[in-house]
């Protein structure tokens, strides 16, 4: 499908706060490996810093940079992401460095002699000012905008699962992430009432502190806090499968917790899940399994609702849809250009697929009615462009301008502007 050619690679690209992995495919068979970082060695894991050794122009990257920093031969730049994201210059051994050009340094480095067809970005979070950076970074690498795509940790164990076997996740499927000061946990669960069956992942961090486990205590400590996290994570349902992510799980400390999660429950432990399901994210876009069809993910970056309006079309109403359920909510925009006979509101329909209600008088088809005033606008016929864009989960921007209406009238230059929560509620 023009995505694999040659020797050219499908790449999920783990971009971590410490740490990134890679993942890749050579074709759409749903075959993905990851790479390590030690020759017959699983060491998936490759340090985000960099190192300038000192008064020359080399850098190191991942497990080499911090070797030659600990040598004391250079200078260590680690938090890579978060540098760039500051956008602040980097001081490096008396030089001022662009941090996104340090990032796209990694990101070369450490694909190394890889040849990208098509990549997939993976981060903890994604917002406006993520993607705009890995934008720069991409284009640093001279990989084009439409071959580059970004998923959540949410989103990437969402499309790891749709290639397990099905009884894996027939009921919630649990992921815990270890940090250093605590457990990230990632909740699945499939509705499967809804057609496509609409998925959801909960995230949630629970803090060790908060259950009993401090820095310096034992191993019976951290065992007994984890325990009761994986307890309250598991609660109020059924939970067919549990996955473990972070080598401090593979530590010979989990007695208890092992003991319960493995209760009626599938446990797996490692560390490549988020890499792998960015592979295998970008296959899906490819070539959907059947999985992958049947099933539309929902998760806390993804537009909620349907946004369209209804127009005339040849003298007939019809519904416009704008926006789509599904969508990153960053990445969801729409513009076109309408016409208004007489009058000045604008009338979008907002129907939620998942939680909350949404805003305005209801619809015949369930959504809901929500009217935008165009004060001011001439009470005539008149051309409207409509932008739509979203400025987080759940706030819709509707920009109106007047376009006037040809020889008949030039434009006001009005411009209208309105911020619509597409939920009262958000359960």
């Amino acid at each position: 499908m023009g995505f694999f050619g040659g020797d050219k690679l499908i790449i999920g690209y783990d971009l971590g706060r410490e740490h990134a992995q890679i993942s890749f495919a050579a074709s759409q068979d749903g075959t993905v490996e990851t790479l390590s970082q030690v020759a017959g060695e699983e060491k998936f894991s490759i340090p985000t810093a960099l190192c300038k050794r000192y008064g020359a122009n080399q850098w190191l990257y991942g497990r080499e940079a911090q070797r030659l920093a600990g040598e004391n031969q250079g200078v260590l730049v680690e938090n890579l992401l978060e540098l760039a994201l500051d956008g602040e210059p980097v001081i490096v051994d008396g030089e001022s460095f662009d941090p996104v050009a340090l990032l796209a340094l990694f990101f070369k480095r450490s694909l190394g002699n890889l040849k990208v067809a098509s990549m997939v970005i993976t981060c903890p979070m994604l917002d406006h000012r993520v993607i705009e950076v890995l934008g720069q970074v991409a284009g640093g690498m001279e990989l084009r905008a439409d071959k580059l795509y970004y998923q959540s940790y949410s989103e990437s164990f969402y499309t790891y699962m749709l290639r397990q076997p099905e009884e894996l996740w027939l009921h919630r499927s649990v992921l815990f992430e270890y940090r250093a000061d605590g457990v990230k946990a990632y909740l699945m669960e499939c509705n499967r009432r809804t057609r496509p069956m609409v998925v959801s992942v909960e995230e949630r961090e629970y803090l060790f502190s908060d259950y009993g486990y401090f820095s310096g205590a034992g191993y019976e400590e951290l065992d007994q806090a984890f325990c009761r996290i994986a307890e309250e994570a598991c609660s109020g349902g059924p939970v067919g499968s549990v996955y473990l992510i972070g080598e401090e799980f593979g530590e010979d400390w989990m007695k208890n917790s092992l003991r319960f999660l493995c209760r009626g429950r599938r446990v797996f432990q490692g560390s490549n899940l988020f890499s792998k399901g960015a592979c295998w994210g970008m296959l899906e876009k490819l070539e959907p399994s059947e999985a992958g069809k049947n099933h539309v993910f929902l998760g806390k970056d993804k537009l909620k609702a349907n946004i369209g309006m209804d127009i005339l079309r040849q003298g007939e109403e019809s519904y416009c849809a704008l926006l789509d359920a599904g969508v990153n909510w960053y990445q969801a925009e729409q513009s076109i250009e309408i016409y208004i006979q007489g009058g000045n509101e604008l009338e979008l329909t907002v129907t939620p697929l998942i939680g909350g209600r949404a805003v305005g008088a209801a619809s015949e088809n369930g959504g809901r009615k929500v009217r935008m005033v165009l004060e001011g606008l001439p009470e005539t016929a008149a051309r409207i462009r409509l932008r739509l864009f979203l400025e987080s989960e759940k706030i819709l921007v509707a920009e109106a301008e007047d376009l006037g209406f040809g020889q008949f009238r030039m434009p006001s230059g009005g411009v209208w502007r309105e911020a619509i929560d597409i939920y009262e509620a958000m359960r």
